[in-house]
């Protein structure tokens, strides 16, 4: 239940916030969040959970899809709660393929595009940096308890953590985990679209939030595995950015493992970015222009009807 709480604090008399630093701002904390709670589950349950006794061995992970499971859920409630922080400053994008899908095709301002993400990439690097806060004495004994291959006493695994890379059955392909980022970006941003057109079966009662936490569940849950459902080039390049400063090095950048895949760190930048755009464009060209030429025509039909049918009353 909403209810209003007046401020214990005087307001700031930086009036700068009160626009596009603000918006920032917003963008920097939403995205703070996400991952925070977003790397913090994918920890507990690579690093904590197995470190700490509650698994059958210290290094048991992903032995059922219920492992998964609470990875797919962890990162929808990431996604949910940071849309709810940032939504009501800078629409919680906390995505920089969000962010150029509305610049596109929502007239967003171009002029905004680049502080954003700014501020994504940072939130993100931050958000990560919590989480190797709080867990780098379980990140520190999984690496030292499981065999190499390790890059300065680091493994893939606990990399996995923070960022992506693809699945050994691409064998160091490219086209594979591009398709894959293209193709889970372009859902998320035509069932965003979905979700936002109030021409269209909008969520209410400030709901959406929820909903775009499930859609990114559903992401997860269909299209996850092949390369960790980056879907968004901040929550990639922060944290890897991160792990990179913290000795996981070539595993980080430029994203490599001898045998499996190298120069990794560009595809889950590069693939959101355009699968955003694709998914947007096909939602208004398949729904939004239809719904706004209906709009703009004023006629309504039911749906299912291509045109008005006169009641015996009307004739």
């Amino acid at each position: 239940m909403a209810v209003d709480i007046p401020p214990l604090v005087k307001t700031s008399r930086l009036r700068s916030r009160g626009g596009l630093l603000g918006e920032c701002l917003a963008e920097f904390l939403g995205t703070f969040v996400l991952i925070a709670f977003g790397c913090g589950v994918v920890a507990m349950a690579v690093a904590a959970l197995p470190g700490s006794g509650r698994a059958a061995t210290p290094t048991t992970i992903f032995l059922a899809a219920g492992d998964w499971l609470l990875i797919t859920w962890g990162w929808a409630m990431a996604v949910v709660f940071g849309v709810y922080v940032a939504g009501g400053v800078s629409g919680a994008h906390i995505n920089p393929a969000v962010t150029l899908a509305m610049a596109v095709r929502r007239g967003f301002p171009w002029a905004k595009v680049l502080p954003y993400w700014f501020a994504q990439v940072v939130g993100a690097l931050t958000g990560a940096a919590l989480v190797y806060l709080v867990y780098h004495n379980a990140i520190d004994a999984y690496d030292s308890t499981v065999p190499g291959p390790k890059v300065n006493g680091h493994t893939n695994t606990t990399f996995s953590i923070f960022a992506t890379f693809p699945a050994a059955y691409f064998h160091g392909g490219i086209w594979g985990p591009l398709i894959d980022q293209i193709v889970g970006t372009a859902f998320l941003l035509m069932l965003i679209a979905a979700v936002l057109d109030l021409r269209n079966q909008a969520v209410r009662a400030n709901l959406g939030p929820l909903v775009v936490g499930f859609v990114v569940a559903a992401v997860g849950m269909s299209y996850g595995a092949n390369a960790g459902y980056a879907i968004n080039p901040a929550r990639d390049f922060g944290p890897r950015l991160l792990t990179y400063a913290a000795g996981w090095g070539s595993l980080a950048f430029p994203g490599s493992v001898s045998g499996s895949f190298s120069a990794y760190w560009w595809i889950p930048i590069v693939g959101p970015l355009v699968g955003g755009v694709i998914g947007i464009v096909v939602y208004d060209l398949f729904i939004g222009d239809v719904l706004l030429l209906r709009s703009e025509l004023a006629q309504l039909p039911e749906p299912g009807r291509a045109t008005h049918v006169k009641t015996s009353e009307e004739e």
